[in-house]
């Protein structure tokens, strides 16, 4: 895959082997978060993927622009939503967290060697989807005055990234099913907020998002369940220790649990967040 860099993003290192599995490594180190989504939805899906290759990063993950600053989320000041303000920083958030959700996808689909080749043509569909995301919010974000990079943001979803980079089983756990099954929780009463301000364009966009969303749970829960299965582990019981293992967040309600269950969650699982 050929692409022509921009000075913020020097060329990669020579990659280790010539697939789509380098190819996301080589988006991922990209700098300019409209780049980035551009390449994505670019890719030649025609390559082969080299499952069983070692591909090493040479460069510090993901490639970032210098905006926007990066802050603990107890920093991200609260602004009312009946603001034009206040409803650009909630775009500005969102659209931050789909950029990282472009990350972590095209991460899963580098990093982990090894997998049936379904799983990596699963995770850069997500990334396809959430470059999709990416555009349609930062495009309303103009409309209303700003551009992404004009808020700072916080880099929760990313941590987690790290903190799991050393185990698929791991990542596809708490990545997908944790922090990202939380945005199904989240988007009815943020689809809410943003009609009652009259920003029906943003209101009709989460929809959009909840839709994809929830296949991308279910992808991350097909994963995790493979992974247990094939490891010989009870996937309720290896969450549970995963989950502490790594500190993730503990969940709290309300819960999306039609979302939930369309993602593959199943009824045990739900129970225990009630």
């Amino acid at each position: 895959m050929k692409r022509k860099n921009s000075l913020s993003d020097p060329a990669p290192a020579k990659p280790t082997c010539s697939c789509l599995r380098s190819d996301a490594l080589d988006i991922l180190c990209l700098a300019s978060a409209q780049d980035k989504s551009a390449a994505v939805r670019a890719l030649d899906l025609g390559r082969p993927i080299n499952a069983n290759a070692m591909i090493l990063a040479k460069r510090q993950l993901p490639g970032r622009a210098a905006t926007p600053q990066l802050v603990e989320p107890r920093e991200l000041p609260h602004r009312p939503m009946n603001t034009v303000l206040g409803r650009a920083a909630l775009i500005h958030a969102l659209t931050h967290i789909e950029l990282n959700a472009i990350n972590l996808s095209l991460d899963a689909c580098w990093r982990f060697a090894g997998m049936p080749e379904q799983y990596y043509r699963d995770w850069l569909k997500v990334a396809a989807e959430e470059a999709y995301h990416f555009t349609l919010l930062s495009d309303h974000l103009k409309t209303l005055g700003y551009a992404y990079g004009d808020f700072p943001a916080h880099n929760g979803l990313w941590d987690m990234v790290e903190k799991t980079k050393g185990d698929v089983l791991a990542r596809m756990a708490l990545v997908p099913r944790t922090l990202e099954a939380r945005g199904l929780d989240a988007s009815p009463p943020m689809r809410a907020k943003l009609a009652q301000a009259g920003d029906h364009a943003a209101a009709e966009i989460v929809d959009i998002i909840l839709r994809d969303e929830i296949g991308h749970v279910a992808i991350g829960n097909h994963w995790y369940r493979w992974l247990c299965e094939q490891r010989g582990l009870d996937h309720r019981s290896t969450y549970a220790a995963l989950a502490l293992e790594h500190s993730a967040p503990r969940l709290h309600g309300p819960f999306n649990f039609d979302a939930r269950r369309a993602a593959g969650f199943d009824e045990d699982e739900l129970l225990a967040l009630r």
